[in-house]
């Protein structure tokens, strides 16, 4: 929840978001065309937006289609705006380690393109979404707090780190304003159910039909999860910030095991769930959850939706939507 007693009124100008027919970047566009920005939404071809679109339609709102690694579309796409929403990924933490090169020039690369091209253009400021479950590696202590050593063990939270490290540097060298959140794992309406990642969707969506759900390891692996409307709160939230603090942990703050997890959803939809239990993964930390204290102070955010109800108004969604769950 954003504190309103500690929020300074908000800088109304062209949003870029990067990222904007994703599951996050979906929920945020409407939000910042609720709040009165004018947004443009940029994302390949023929991706399309896990939710109903009305905003398609909406007079402040523009689609740009193009490619990440496309220095020339991103630069295009940045002209005119003032601020930039950056949550592009071109990996997954399961398959970065399988290709560093790739995730090195893809992610790494296109967004030291991107700053470039945000300074020469004159942006106010840029908002990076980075990974609160792999920056920090194995954690020594939970729950854990920014200034935790960072030790990833998968390139894709290598390459988050890195990123966050150049925004730095833009803003020490150009004084490019910035902003990084390091999210725990969102969850909600217009979540893919047949992704690669996201636990919450991709085993309510097998549950929902029957299907076995694969577990790596014995069920025991904690993490942090977050209700989508929390985290674009705090995406809101840190548009607005304009000093102090830069680096902020996005999450709940409260852990629940894989097996927790499964218990809830049988709970909230009244199946029983056939779980498969496969190894454990190397590159899966066996405890994440983060803490948010820093959000609270500097940015006046706190979650307000709980674990149990964020899972019960997904399920209530997917049952009025059928069709996501096809």
């Amino acid at each position: 929840m954003i504190d309103s007693a500690n929020k300074s009124e908000p800088m109304r100008g062209k949003c870029l978001v990067l990222g904007g027919r994703g599951f996050i970047g979906s929920h945020l566009v409407e939000a910042l065309l609720a709040q009165g920005y004018s947004v443009r939404s940029f994302d390949r071809p023929n991706v399309t937006s896990p939710l109903h679109g009305s905003h398609l339609k909406h007079p402040n709102f523009e689609l740009c289609e193009g490619d990440f690694v496309s220095e020339a579309e991103v630069a295009s796409a940045l002209e005119g705006c003032d601020f930039c929403y950056h949550l592009v990924s071109t990996t997954l933490p399961k398959s970065s380690n399988a290709d560093p090169v790739f995730d090195i020039e893809s992610n790494v690369l296109g967004s030291v393109r991107l700053l470039t091209h945000a300074v020469r253009l004159g942006l106010k400021k840029v908002i990076f979404v980075s990974s609160g479950g792999t920056v920090y590696g194995v954690p020594k202590s939970v729950p854990v707090t920014e200034d935790h050593p960072t030790d990833p063990i998968c390139s894709y939270g290598i390459t988050k780190l890195a990123i966050e490290k150049y925004l730095q540097l833009f803003y020490e060298l150009h004084g490019l304003d910035y902003a990084v959140l390091r999210l725990a794992n969102p969850f909600g309406e217009g979540q893919r159910l047949h992704a690669s990642q996201g636990a919450v969707a991709v085993f309510l969506g097998k549950i929902l039909i029957g299907e076995p759900v694969e577990i790596w390891g014995d069920g025991s692996v904690v993490r942090d999860f977050i209700y989508i409307s929390d985290v674009v709160d705090a995406l809101l939230a840190a548009l607005v910030k304009t000093e102090g603090e830069r680096i902020f942990n996005i999450g709940s703050g409260r852990g629940h095991s894989l097996n927790e997890l499964i218990r809830a959803i049988e709970k909230v939809t009244g199946r029983v769930a056939d779980c498969r239990y496969l190894p454990g993964r190397a590159f899966d930390i066996p405890s994440n959850v983060l803490c948010n204290a820093r959000a609270s102070q500097g940015l006046g955010w706190s979650p307000e939706v709980g674990f149990e109800e964020g899972l019960e108004k997904f399920v209530t969604w997917l049952l009025n939507h059928p069709e996501k769950n096809a």
